[in-house]
């Protein structure tokens, strides 16, 4: 059994080095890789063979890793855990530049349903990947790189009492008007003659030249120079060859374990890396020795998907072929004689939708219905929605209750109030996208959605440890169970 505290400070490394969902990415790949998994192309053909390990990216924002069984053959089933990369944040517009009463702002909107007036009154910096243009002996190319400011460089700051003294009656967000961050203000910038901050400068654009200029002068207008050159600075490059890119504001804060009794975790995006990490950890340890997989007549697999909170609806996220791709591949690898064995597999397989889950709170004890109020140090929650916001059935519970009852991990139960909206996950989506069987499952938390969550330290062990069993045991257990006779 892993060491709690082993379990706990890898999850805070995860989280310190994963701003963003292309961070998240690249530490999985990482790990992946010392872990002794194969990096794959979507673009290339896949020549896979029994008893080794996987992965692709998509988009960078997406990871899929799997290990294939030494008694794998073609239509057996994958065992699957989803997980999702992203997290509600503030993304720079595509014109970010504001300039507004002698301050330099900067332009965001608003990425998934954030808890905004907790981002309010924080050091706050950038993060995420840019698009460069290079040069060499004579032939351009484009690369993607990641760019991180460590020092906090920007803040929204809340307005003073004396000038809205109804705040404490109720603090309200306008999003558009309230949520822009200040990056400097216009006299140190024009003192320093960094940006030109009125007018606007003209060129005729006659030769190759000027047209690298007039390109530096349009992305001037659209975002500060010292922003540009603070993220070219960070990618080693000069700033007119950033040709476009992804960027969200960040914490500064780093995570940790705090609490009395350090027994929580206080972080960013624990929803969903919190998951992601217990996913990834747990397919890494559970194909580590040499023996793991002799036994293994499936593909154990972990998918970790971007833009779930905003609906998964992109090339990259869970309403995407890439799950249903990456079985196709692995299966036809091995078989291009049946062309029903891609649906034989997905009856055989089974999917584990792992999203953080809410925690009872003690100030609104009442936001819960009475019989269902997940606790931290609870373990594992299985959420049920007869609406089919959660695609959990009696029959995928009873598979994920066996094997904690098998490891004695606790295990518990939500259902939303019927008088509250229920939220949904990635499972409905690829349930009914697949037609795999799926469970929804999360560790508890508390503060979803806001700037700084928190969870406890059980509870990750708790879901590292469902996880790994999870996917050690499953083919075994899967033989038990008739359903569909």
């Amino acid at each position: 059994m892993a060491d709690v505290d082993t379990v706990a400070s890898d999850l805070i490394d995860f989280l310190n080095a994963s701003p963003t969902a292309f961070h998240a990415v690249a530490e999985a790949k990482e790990r992946l890789k010392e872990a002794g998994f194969e990096h794959l192309s979507e673009r290339e053909d896949w020549n896979l063979e029994t008893g080794k390990k996987y992965f692709f990216t998509r988009n960078h924002s997406t990871i899929i890793a799997f290990a294939i069984g030494k008694r794998y053959v073609a239509g057996n089933g994958c065992h699957v855990i989803g997980a999702h990369t992203d997290s509600p944040c503030l993304k720079l517009k595509p014109i970010s530049k504001v300039v507004k009463g002698g301050y330099l702002e900067v332009g965001v909107q608003t990425y998934g349903g954030g808890l905004w007036h907790t981002w309010f009154d924080r050091d706050l910096t950038v993060a995420g990947r840019l698009m460069i243009k290079e040069t060499k002996d004579g032939s351009v190319s484009y690369s993607h790189k990641l760019v991180r400011v460590n020092e906090p460089i920007m803040r929204i700051p809340t307005l003073a009492i004396h000038l809205d003294r109804g705040v404490s009656e109720g603090f309200k967000v306008n999003t558009h008007n309230h949520l822009l961050p200040v990056l400097a203000t216009s006299i140190k910038a024009e003192l320093q003659k960094l940006a030109p901050v009125n007018g606007s400068l003209e060129l005729d654009i006659d030769n190759d030249a000027n047209k690298t200029n007039a390109k530096s002068i349009a992305d001037n207008k659209k975002h500060h120079p010292i922003l540009l050159q603070l993220l070219a600075d960070q990618a080693s490059c000069q700033p007119d060859e950033i040709c476009d890119f992804e960027v969200q504001l960040c914490d500064t804060q780093p995570s940790n374990i705090g609490g009395v009794l350090k027994e929580f975790i206080f972080s960013g995006r624990l929803d969903n890396l919190c998951m992601s990490f217990c996913s990834l950890k747990a397919l890494i340890d559970s194909t580590s020795s040499g023996s793991s997989l002799d036994d293994e007549p499936g593909v154990r697999m972990v998918a970790l998907f971007d833009h779930e909170e905003v609906g998964s609806n992109s090339a990259q996220g869970a309403g995407s072929p890439a799950m249903l791709d990456a079985l196709s591949r692995i299966l036809k690898a091995f078989s291009t004689s049946d062309s029903k064995l891609l649906e034989k597999a997905i009856q055989r397989s089974f999917l584990v939708s792992a999203d953080m889950a809410h925690a009872l709170h003690p100030n609104y004890m009442d936001k819960h219905e009475e019989n269902h109020q997940p606790k931290l140090h609870g373990g594992l929650v299985i959420k049920h929605n007869a609406n089919q916001r959660y695609a959990t059935n009696a029959v995928t519970s009873l598979i994920f209750r066996e094997i904690a009852e098998n490891h004695n991990l606790p295990i518990q139960d939500f259902v939303v109030r019927n008088d509250m909206p229920c939220g949904s996950t990635i499972g409905p989506i690829i349930a009914s996208g697949v037609g795999i069987r799926t469970v929804d499952v999360g560790a508890p938390q508390l503060s979803m959605h806001s700037i700084r969550e928190m969870c406890a330290v059980d509870d990750v062990r708790h879901s590292y440890e469902h996880f790994k069993a999870y996917f050690e045991e499953f083919s075994q257990l899967d033989a038990k169970i008739s359903v569909d006779v």
